[in-house]
């Protein structure tokens, strides 16, 4: 194994704190990660890894190496592919929400395999915002407002938001035609982890932003639950327009105050600081913002 070959094995080991998980990332047998690991070692004349039984940890030698060959390894993969004809390769990891992949990502993802044939995508779901580098992805795909981290976001589209309720809870209710007609009323609430509880309804009058909080006899906190409540005739509910789409044009679910939208829902790519963007990367976020500006509900 040649150096930047360890300095790879050397740095998905770092990242995953595991010999094992390293080795399965890269297609490797765990003694190769182990020996390369060794090797690296005792070229440098220092420990760069302590290792129990139970989990691997840097030493402060092996942070310092670990930044280096982050820049090192970006470098040439940036130097080989500034090559004529050359494109990125190799495995890449991405998390998203099911339903944003099975709607924006999912589409266009022949395509863009057709045009990189030299990446492997690996696509995980989840709707919590994931440790990246001790899981090993190499970016995730999140909609709504970001809390203060330690990656880097690169937004990709806006999402168009309703507000809407079924017919059933219309006829009981009545048709609000504005929010001075919401007294009486109730939503489905939908409880946030960023907030800690449950979030209001948003409203946009005469540009600026409305919050209305209404009684909420359901609550939950999973966007299918949510549209399945509101079904049911349990409430008002807001969400992104594309998830909604069957069930408006079917009539399950209509749209109320069209004149007071919520404001649109931001969509990001986040990547962690630490890491420099490989160009697998780079050409994976490029195409995905090409993806959400093409279609109208992700501008």
């Amino acid at each position: 194994m040649d150096r930047f070959e360890a300095m790879r094995v050397f740095t998905r080991v770092m990242e995953r704190r595991s010999f094992t998980l390293a080795a399965e990332d890269t297609g490797l047998p765990r003694s190769t990660v182990t020996d390369a690991v060794k090797q690296l070692e005792a070229r440098l004349g220092v420990r760069l890894l302590q290792r129990t039984t139970r989990q691997v940890s840097p030493t402060l030698d092996g942070e310092a190496y670990y930044r280096r060959c982050l820049t090192i390894l970006s470098d040439i993969e940036d130097a080989e592919g500034a090559f004529a004809g050359a494109k990125p390769k190799g495995l890449l990891r991405v998390d998203v929400h099911g339903r944003l992949a099975r709607h924006f990502v999912l589409p266009g993802l022949p395509e863009f395999l057709k045009e990189y044939p030299g990446i492997q995508l690996y696509m995980s779901e989840g709707d919590r915002l994931v440790d990246l580098i001790r899981e090993g992805i190499d970016c995730v795909l999140r909609a709504g407002d970001l809390q203060d981290s330690d990656m880097i976001a690169r937004r990709v589209g806006l999402l168009e938001e309703v507000t809407c309720a079924s017919p059933e809870y219309i006829a009981r209710f009545g048709m609000p035609k504005n929010l001075d007609d919401l007294g009486g009323h109730q939503m489905i609430g939908f409880w946030s982890t960023a907030i800690g509880g449950l979030l209001p309804l948003e409203f946009t009058v005469a540009g600026t932003i409305r919050n209305v909080s209404l009684p909420a006899v359901v609550s939950v906190n999973g966007a299918d639950t949510l549209a399945a409540s509101a079904r049911l005739g349990l409430g008002i509910m807001q969400a992104p327009r594309y998830a909604l789409e069957e069930d408006l044009r079917n009539g399950t679910l209509v749209v109320i105050l069209p004149d007071n939208p919520p404001t649109r829902t931001p969509v990001s790519l986040l990547y962690p600081r630490s890491r420099q963007l490989s160009p697998r990367v780079r050409v994976f976020i490029d195409w995905l913002s090409r993806e959400f500006t093409a279609r109208p509900d992700g501008k």
